[in-house]
């Protein structure tokens, strides 16, 4: 596996505006044969010498490309993810940690986080099946050579949105017990035949925390809008009867949001502070 790195300053000198600390690493990937860039956020004190015994936990998000810098995100709007970690973290709202973007495959985003058919969007050799193995076999062990990052599903999150959040949802039932995040951000449900859906029904080993969200004018049609949200409250109805209570899964119904890079910015401080808050 192969890389290259670059490191961004932090503060005024960094054209990225950046808060705490952006490096780059292209990963050649054997899984996909293909590279792509990881994007590490290093919280504020990470390099500081009285920090050097310190291991983070780490929240991995898929569509790295649109996290941090405008520049490089889908129509030019990005989470603002660092600043928003950066916030909650200097007011003791979250612990510092790690977030780490993976950039999705460009023209082979869909085969990649897609494991079955569809024909919404027409993917019919999909490639989604082996993303666990991926990120459990070369993102993870990548990192863990290079960044002092802490073990265990308390301490390991995942997420995404709309495809992105699709293969969270499957990586999380496909290895269960490693990951104790969960963000599910305008989670295309409606794929393969409402597939993870029925494959939910039968799963109970559910991360500690979920996060989930969808806006109500995301489809572009009012009974399109209507039943990606009824798929989000099934999936609901399904984690409640799994035992998970407030505490473990928040969802949010944001009326009039539609499904862009701007609306999962919003919802991101809220989804950060509840899944990997310090408890009061």
């Amino acid at each position: 596996m192969e890389e290259t790195t670059s490191s961004l300053p932090s503060g005024d000198e960094s054209p990225l505006e950046l808060s705490g600390e952006l490096r780059l690493h292209e990963l050649q990937s054997r899984i996909f044969r293909n590279t792509r860039m990881l994007r590490v956020w290093l919280p504020p004190g990470y390099s500081a010498p009285e920090n050097q015994g310190r291991h983070y936990p780490v929240f991995y998000l898929n569509d790295g490309q649109n996290l941090f810098d405008k520049a490089t995100a889908y129509i030019g709007v990005d989470w603002q993810a660092d600043e928003a970690a950066d916030r909650l973290i200097r007011e003791g709202r979250i612990p510092p940690l790690v977030l780490v973007g993976i950039d999705n495959a460009q023209k082979d985003r869909p085969r990649e986080y897609l494991p079955y058919r569809t024909f919404n969007p027409p993917i019919m050799r999909p490639q989604g099946k082996h993303y666990p193995n991926f990120l459990l076999n070369e993102v993870m062990p990548f990192l863990y050579q290079r960044y002092r990052i802490a073990r265990g599903p308390e301490n390991t999150g995942l997420g995404g949105s709309s495809l992105g959040a699709i293969i969270s949802l499957y990586t999380a039932m496909d290895r269960p017990g490693i990951f104790g995040r969960l963000l599910l951000e305008s989670p295309s449900l409606f794929v393969s035949n409402r597939q993870f859906l029925k494959s939910s029904r039968a799963f109970r080993q559910w991360p500690e925390k979920i996060f989930m969200a969808m806006g109500t004018n995301e489809a572009g049609s009012e009974g399109r809008d209507r039943q990606v949200v009824e798929d989000v409250l099934a999936l609901e109805r399904v984690l409640r009867r799994a035992g998970l209570k407030e505490d473990r899964l928040l969802v949010r119904i944001d009326e009039g949001a539609t499904h862009n890079e701007r609306e999962w910015a919003k919802r991101f401080p809220e989804a950060l502070a509840f899944l990997f808050g310090l408890s009061s």
